[in-house]
């Protein structure tokens, strides 16, 4: 590890805020993968009669554990429980509801208020709030980090190719941004999905469309100030082609400025999918978002555990990714690492 890089990561972690947002955040994102290990409205193992069974992974019919019909088992039914609790035992997650899981025994109308079983209540169609929000936030990371990741490989491709050459390339690829930038994004989005069917991949590729623009400029910037470096003239001198002078000289110092803005743009990932599920524009009915919930909860006013629940979970991964961006752009300030 070089000098640089072990001051600006002492710089990041003197940043207390931004540091424990990280640790925050990445504690989340990995409860959140597991979320069929946290919230399921199956085991997640069942030992029953000397054998071993994962319901977690695979289907079994209701007769593997002694029931009448050859259909897959139902595991909260009391018939199913009771025949497995005859010759074994199973055991379930924290949370016994999937995102889609509808709780019929509940006495009070949907949505109903939180309690011992549904811990942040249910919502209108009394699935349990809590399960569709660690699947719905994991939906969400996922969506975000892969827009992200997608846009900034575009970005920076694009500006690195402008500020690189300059002159008539740039000057082409100006003009095309201000005309892409000017498309109306939303109303594009709502004729895609009156002709398609939205979904998590048809969703992402139409807002990388929109969003890849936003690192160009900072990457653009960064190559017309450093294609005039004297080491990238030597290497043009030496015959190293253009590819190579660009990835191996010129884009480092460009990735400084891109690594800043990464936490900005995933933050940003985030919100355009929760707005976009909140206008009822975004993923497929049912799907577990933080969108839906936001929307469930304007719907629904007289059941104020709805909408507190989405406002403060997007309002807490917002500022956590907030915070982290700030640490970032603070360790890579060259008034603060020397």
């Amino acid at each position: 590890m070089s000098p640089l890089t072990q001051r600006r990561l002492d710089a990041f972690r003197r940043n207390r805020r931004g540091w424990w947002s990280l640790w925050i955040f990445l504690v989340a994102f990995v409860l959140t993968l597991a979320a069929e290990l946290i919230a399921n409205d199956r085991p997640i193992v069942v030992r029953y009669d000397n054998g071993w069974y994962f319901p977690i992974v695979r289907d079994y019919p209701e007769t593997v554990f002694g029931g009448d019909l050859k259909t897959w088992a139902e595991y909260r039914d009391p018939y199913v429980a009771a025949k497995i609790a005859e010759k074994g035992w199973a055991l379930w997650p924290i949370i016994r509801f999937d995102h889609s899981t509808i709780n019929f025994d509940r006495v009070r109308p949907h949505p109903a208020p939180p309690d011992a079983e549904n811990w942040l209540g249910t919502d209108d169609q009394g699935r349990d709030v809590l399960a569709r929000l660690i699947y719905g936030l994991r939906l969400s990371l996922l969506f975000g980090l892969a827009l992200s990741l997608v846009s900034t490989v575009i970005g920076i491709a694009a500006g690195a190719v402008q500020g690189y050459f300059g002159g008539r390339v740039d000057m082409v690829g100006q003009r095309f941004l201000e005309i892409w930038g000017g498309l109306p994004q939303l109303l594009i989005l709502i004729i895609v999905a009156s002709m398609i069917a939205p979904g998590f991949w048809t969703l992402l590729a139409v807002l990388v469309l929109f969003s890849w623009t936003s690192l160009v400029g900072v990457v653009r910037a960064e190559f017309l100030r450093g294609r005039n470096f004297d080491y990238v003239r030597a290497a043009k001198a030496l015959g190293m082609n253009d590819a190579r002078v660009m990835v191996r000289h010129v884009l480092p110092n460009a990735m400084v400025a891109t690594l800043t803005f990464m936490p900005f743009i995933l933050n940003g990932s985030i919100v355009s999918l929760t707005a976009l599920d909140f206008l009822g524009l975004g993923l497929p009915p049912g799907s577990p978002s933080l969108g839906e919930l936001l929307a469930q909860g304007k719907a629904n006013l007289h059941a104020p555990w709805l909408g507190l629940t989405g406002f403060i979970v997007v309002a807490a991964l917002l500022s956590l990714l907030i915070f982290v961006g700030e640490a970032v752009r603070d360790a890579f300030d060259p008034r603060k690492t020397s």
